[in-house]
């Protein structure tokens, strides 16, 4: 496995709506995100933290994204 500098929620978000993603709703600090072909996940924005390494790996798989590809996109 190769080192993976995370990423923050908002940061995930952004890159997320670069590849098709919209924002439909949120709860607290969880953001609903779904693509017009029917993918979608929830990303949790929490100020100064990161997003998990198990975290970020369930929400690139939800989304069909591989670490390589979301790496481009940073």
């Amino acid at each position: 496995m190769s080192t993976f500098s995370s990423c923050t929620g908002k940061t995930l978000i952004k890159i997320l709506k670069k590849v098709g993603f919209e924002e439909i709703r949120m709860k607290g600090s969880h953001h609903f995100l779904r693509h017009e072909d029917g993918r979608c996940t929830v990303v949790p924005v929490h100020s100064g933290e990161t997003i998990g390494k198990g975290l970020l790996a369930q929400i690139l798989k939800e989304c069909d994204l591989s670490r390589e590809e979301l790496q481009k996109l940073m």
